[in-house]
């Protein structure tokens, strides 16, 4: 009787023949997930604003690597993006096998302060958008044999955070949102996991992190003493992606610095 051989931990995480859509690729946390996403073999469709310059920053960065990249863009607040980014996918690719949601939007206000229109604003794009374009690729997945899915959740899943209400709000339903696609779609051998990331250093954090009080109180309580880098969900994010995560779906994994286990005295 022959022994099938098992594969080798490089095959394990391996994306070579992949094909995978990142939103929010023109972000800090965007390009370094499609930068992991590519070094580890896939084909990587950036998606982001039309004006958005990071978009073709990580174009070019990914590119020059020699990596097969392309660039699309789309507004995420309009629900008929979601199979249009889907099908460009497609279109160039050939396929759609792993979907990474990291757009998002932020406003930091009291809820006091709330309106309406920044509700909605915030919604539309990290809540709804994630939603319908889940659903898009599904519906693609579903007919080519299974594939991936990872949204991009929060620390404010788990914790609540002053003034930023609605975000916290859209991060955990993400959470949520994930297990329920999780069970649904397992027939069709659709793994959905999230990534939280905690206090990250990027460009659009910079503000959080150059406030001399709130840079105090987050690294008195992260134990790993400084923020995150975007570099560090990359591993996640590949392990998420690849056959060696076959088994995990309907998760939120933290990536936090050790946050949520505790802080020292």
């Amino acid at each position: 009787m022959e022994i099938e051989e098992p594969p080798t931990l490089r095959g394990l995480f391996s994306l070579a023949g992949k094909v995978a859509l990142v939103t929010g690729a023109g972000g800090g946390l965007g390009g370094a997930i499609a930068e992991g996403l590519a070094s580890a073999g896939a084909s990587v469709m950036l998606a982001g604003l039309p004006e958005e310059r990071g978009l073709t920053v990580a174009y070019q960065r990914l590119s020059g690597l020699g990596y097969p990249t392309a660039t699309v863009t789309a507004d995420l607040a309009d629900t008929s993006a979601a199979p249009a980014l889907v099908e460009a996918t497609r279109e160039r690719f050939g396929a759609l096998d792993v979907l990474v949601n990291c757009a998002g939007i932020n406003r930091r206000q009291p809820i006091l302060d709330v309106t309406p229109e920044v509700y909605d604003a915030i919604m539309a794009v990290n809540l709804r958008a994630v939603y319908f374009l889940c659903q898009a690729a599904a519906r693609s997945m579903k007919d080519h044999g299974g594939g991936k899915i990872l949204n991009i959740a929060s620390l404010t899943a788990a914790i609540g955070l002053a003034e930023v209400s609605v975000y916290g709000c859209t991060k955990a339903a993400i959470a949520e949102l994930t297990k329920t696609m999780a069970v649904e779609w397992a027939a069709y051998d659709i793994q959905v996991n999230a990534i939280a990331p905690g206090f990250m250093r990027t460009p659009l954090t910079d503000a959080l992190w150059d406030h001399p009080e709130r840079q105090s109180w987050m690294v008195d309580r992260i134990p790993a003493r400084r923020g995150g880098r975007p570099e560090e969900l990359r591993g996640l994010a590949v392990l998420l992606a690849s056959t060696a995560s076959s088994y995990i779906s309907g998760q939120t994994i933290y990536v936090d610095g050790g946050f949520l286990a505790g802080s020292p005295w």
